[in-house]
């Protein structure tokens, strides 16, 4: 340490000398001293003769001073903590008695410092409840010693989920209260940290956080937006450091090593459980860096829920939740059956079939699967239920929950026809496409509708996709809504295509639902050699009026 106090002097008389031989002009930096005679009081809470390491509440306050000094720091495991008055706490929670190094660094005029570094011997006896570690990480008392995680975040949809008051006021965030989503895109809401069974502690940024001015600058990261006092989106990425749980003066407390933080970064470490009586929330408080304020949190460990869409039609009219095993409600849907003209017009190479290998209902879920084999003249088989004659319908909306088949060359489709169809023709019909998913591409879907445009007498068509993930390992939500002013789609009930409707369009008459998988043709495109069979699954097709 004296070394590095050394060069610190060493370069500032350097940048003097420049100066003066680079300007005729005089600058003074004024008196620059160095702080000296630094010392160090630690008060170990509980210490007497019986107990030299302390009560065991593993609480260590400490207590510097020095000689021309205007601050000072506060270095423990990694982690600074700017202290101008030179008072710091610290919950030291490894169990048992451990030996623990605080280095204090003492700043001067000019930014020149100096150090000292103790050692205290303190004892942690503290051995949280069973329904805290069951809150915090899923510890299961029947089997304690299996591996377990629990994932929170910050519970940005209330009010009141983040703010600030008093050091040691007990008022939850009596100063300042965050109204729900009020910090939304500020790199706080997308965190997720997980607290696991071992004591890890892992944090997923997403590429960013958000914190207090200077003390940020404690992490190393770069960038962000400065806003007042806050610093704002600053790029940091994904950390692990580990966690323990202690109770000074009664005081259930949860500690971070290292930069570890919740939330918002304050250049402190140590989180009071203020309140955990809400199920799968705790309530907590942190006193600053700077000593300056108390930051409270709301977090939890539950999934937000999705975003409710604005749905105009609520109204259940129809559905098939495939509840019984066997053969598909004939009362409800029919098939296509063959190859159609041209491929079903668009190329396609499948043959649809009406047998049990490529339609059935089985646990819960319609299973339409796409095979190679050879039948009635073609390399592929494969299933096209519809509504046709059995169920139609005009307005309204249709959700269908499903998981796509996988494989180059798949062409999953949930769409509708316009039931004029056999007597006008298609695309005079119209078409609208739920879902389509293309044979090369498993990270998107897509929606379109197809009409004839009269006026200008040519096919007209309108097309939107979005990005999914696990389309073809997870359910997703597939919904239309349909009015006489637009045709919206939602995946997962977030919109990605709206067209606007009109008296002009053929999408003001009956339309049949359609689901299918094709192989190959003007979607599906080049199969994979070595393509052997995929299967969409279907839990529920509904509609709403």
């Amino acid at each position: 340490m004296r070394l590095k106090y050394i060069s610190r002097v060493v370069c500032i008389a350097f940048m003097s000398i420049f100066f003066n031989s680079c300007e005729e002009k005089e600058y003074e930096f004024g008196d620059i001293t160095t702080p000296s005679n630094i010392d160090i009081v630690a008060t170990i809470v509980g210490q007497d003769a019986t107990n030299p390491n302390g009560d065991g509440s593993g609480t260590v306050h400490f207590e510097a001073t020095a000689s021309n000094a205007l601050s000072y720091k506060f270095v423990y495991n990694g982690s600074e903590s700017v202290k101008p008055n030179g008072r710091m706490t610290y919950n030291f929670s490894e169990l048992g008695v451990n030996t623990y190094t605080v280095t204090v660094i003492a700043v001067g005029a000019g930014g020149v410092s100096s150090s000292k570094t103790i050692q205290v011997d303190v004892l942690a006896l503290y051995s949280a409840p069973d329904d805290l570690k069951t809150l915090l990480y899923g510890y299961d008392p029947s089997n304690p010693t299996a591996a377990s995680s629990k994932t929170w975040r910050v519970k940005a949809e209330i009010g009141a989920h983040f703010g600030l008051g008093p050091v040691g006021g007990s008022v939850f965030a009596e100063w300042y209260q965050a109204g729900a989503n009020e910090k939304d895109g500020v790199g706080m809401y997308d965190d997720r940290f997980t607290f696991h069974s071992d004591g890890t502690f892992e944090y997923v940024t997403n590429g960013d956080v958000f914190g207090r001015v200077n003390l940020i600058d404690q992490l190393g990261g770069s960038g962000g937006t400065v806003d007042g006092a806050d610093v704002l989106n600053y790029s940091y990425g994904d950390y692990s450091e580990n966690w323990t749980l202690t109770a000074p003066g009664g005081v259930e407390t949860l500690s971070l090593t290292g930069i570890g933080f919740i939330g918002y970064y304050i250049g402190n470490h140590t989180y009071e459980i203020f309140s955990r009586s809400n199920p799968n929330e705790m309530s907590l408080r942190i006193t600053d860096g700077n000593n300056e304020f108390d930051w409270w949190f709301v977090i939890t460990s539950e999934d937000p829920a999705p975003p409710s869409a604005p749905y105009v039609y609520n109204n259940l009219v129809w559905e098939d939740d495939f509840n019984t095993d066997g053969a598909p409600d004939a009362s409800k849907w029919t098939y296509d059956i063959g190859t159609g003209s041209n491929g079903w017009g668009n190329n396609e190479v499948q043959y649809y079939t009406d047998r049990a290998d490529n339609a059935v209902v089985s646990n819960g879920n319609l299973i339409i699967t796409a095979k190679k084999e050879d039948f009635s003249g073609s390399g592929y088989t494969s299933a096209r239920l519809k509504t046709q004659g059995l169920y139609n319908f005009t307005y309204g909306r249709v959700e269908v929950r499903a998981k796509l088949p996988d494989g180059a060359g798949t062409w999953p489709a949930i769409w509708m026809l316009g039931s004029n169809f056999p007597t006008v023709g298609w695309p005079v019909c119209g078409e609208i496409d739920i879902m389509e998913q293309t044979g090369g591409d498993k990270n998107s879907v897509l929606s379109a509708a197809h009409w004839f445009d009269t006026t200008n007498n040519v096919k007209a068509d309108f097309t939107q996709n979005t990005s999914i993930t696990n389309a073809t390992s997870d359910f997703h939500v597939y919904t239309m809504e349909w009015t006489d002013q637009s045709i919206t789609v939602y995946l997962d009930d977030v919109k990605y295509y709206e067209l606007t409707n009109s008296s002009s369009l053929p999408f003001n008459d009956n339309f049949f639902l359609i689901l299918n998988i094709a192989m190959g043709g003007t979607l599906g495109g080049s199969i994979d050699a070595g393509f052997t069979e995929s299967t969409m699954e279907v839990d529920y097709v509904r509609v709403y009026q």
